[in-house]
């Protein structure tokens, strides 16, 4: 296991991707990217400035603000893994909720945006060792990787995760409420005309609808010692 790659894990939203991708890197000793939290941490910015709402989009302005967004990851050795910072701010938790999650697919819709921060994940990523989950790891930041994964699952499924998770954070949310914006975040996603969710030709699709988290890490694993055995 002395060989280094690089594992994109792409899928729809709330698939599970960020649980594993911390698994594997954890487990590898790799580093961990979250993409979504990037997107996220930029919708949250157009929340705050007033960019974004239901009922408008000032896309001009969030894209002139560009410049003046610093994204970065810092590790937090009591929960394990690293948070999002926004221009030196700790935007973990507020990046999570369900208001970001109904305007992230729109931002991340945004070429201009798209370009920032994959400019910034091939950058991490040009040492290898690194496990990045997101839209579009495998068709477009690293079209190359040595192992390429696509995360699905019915949405109805996706949505109980999603709802049992935000309650548990003491969230007040319906399920309809999520499975509404799973649905809709799945459409913007798979037909945005810049980089839209598809599975690259070479990644192995895992549909976890009926997998718990130990069954499907031991299977992505397995994937991983097959992929380093290859090269």
């Amino acid at each position: 296991m002395n060989k280094k790659i690089t594992i994109a894990i792409d899928g729809f939203s709330s698939t599970g991707k960020s649980t594993l991708a911390k698994q594997l890197a954890n487990h590898l000793g790799y580093v961990y990217v979250d993409t979504g939290a990037m997107y996220r941490a930029v919708a949250f910015f157009a929340m705050q400035n007033g960019y974004i709402s239901t009922d408008f989009f000032e896309k001009e302005s969030l894209i002139n603000s560009l410049p003046f967004i610093r994204l970065q990851f810092k590790f937090n050795a009591d929960l394990g893994f690293a948070e999002m910072y926004l221009n030196d701010v700790n935007v973990e938790t507020e990046i999570r909720t369900i208001e970001v999650s109904r305007f992230v697919s729109k931002v991340a819709e945004v070429s201009e945006v798209r370009s920032k921060l994959v400019e910034q994940q091939k950058e991490m990523g040009k040492d290898k060792a690194i496990v990045m989950d997101g839209r579009d790891i495998g068709t477009v930041v690293f079209p190359d990787a040595e192992l390429k994964i696509f995360m699905t699952s019915s949405a109805t499924t996706r949505a109980q995760r999603r709802y049992d998770e935000l309650v548990q954070k003491g969230d007040a949310v319906t399920f309809e409420d999520v499975l509404k914006n799973v649905e809709e975040r799945d459409y913007i996603d798979t037909h945005r005309e810049d980089s839209p969710l598809v599975m690259a030709d070479d990644a192995i699709e895992i549909d976890n609808s009926h997998l718990n988290r130990k069954e499907q890490f031991d299977l992505v694993l397995e994937l991983v010692t097959d992929t380093i055995k290859s090269i």
